[in-house]
């Protein structure tokens, strides 16, 4: 069976996948197209999550156990646990939307995500605006578009730019992957990979399966 996470071992005696030389994206990776590896699930047995490998196989990102407790806060890590964003539902607001702010804070959120309502624009799936301010106020940073459900999904930029893409991820020796193991490509040069994991979450949350399991 083509192993999901190729430097990765289980750690027999613990819960838990142990990482042999986990690292973040280096300076000389930001200069081209980053290929990661998204694996719908928690590097906890038994919890909820996701893994995230580069195109090496080292481990660069991790959602651990996020339904459990506050449902409306998610927390993305790098591969040594440490804090990089955390996700809040929006409150007191009319649809889905949430705000990103850096590492554990709660203040001074850097991005404010919104589901998409427009019927007359049925591809769109959410918009990001900065800060905390109304997509509707013409200041929408990205737009994402596609099917989630189909792993099928484009993030623009302003400037109708592509930034990212959520792609199905390519049988190997003949054996296809499902739809929990997708890749996600980023274009470092015109959106940090950390927002473009943030928005993988998100769109779990609006279209995916922890959308099934929080109502």
């Amino acid at each position: 069976m083509t192993r999901v996470y190729p430097n990765a071992s289980f750690n027999a005696g613990s819960d838990a996948i142990s990482m042999t030389a986990p690292k973040l994206l280096v300076a000389d990776d930001h200069k081209r197209e980053a290929v990661l590896t998204v694996w719908k699930k928690s590097l906890l047995f038994n919890c909820n999550g996701f893994t995230v490998f580069d195109g090496k196989g080292d481990l660069v990102y991790r959602v651990d156990n996020y339904m459990e407790g506050n449902k409306g806060e998610i927390l993305l890590m790098d591969a040594t646990g440490k804090p990089l964003l955390t996700i809040r539902r929006k409150k007191m607001s009319l649809g889905d939307s949430w705000l990103v702010y850096e590492g554990e804070t709660s203040v001074n959120p850097r991005l404010s995500v919104r589901k998409s309502v427009n019927i007359l624009n049925s591809k769109c799936l959410a918009y990001v605006s900065p800060g905390s301010t109304n997509n509707r106020n013409n200041n929408i940073m990205y737009e994402i578009e596609g099917s989630y459900s189909q792993r099928c999904c484009a993030v623009y930029d302003d400037k109708r730019r592509l930034v990212a893409e959520i792609k199905r991820k390519e049988a190997v020796g003949g054996v296809a992957f499902g739809t929990d193991i997708f890749r996600l490509l980023v274009q470092p040069d015109n959106i940090r990979t950390d927002y473009a994991m943030a928005f993988v979450i998100l769109l779990d949350q609006m279209f995916g399966s922890s959308r099934r399991c929080s109502t």
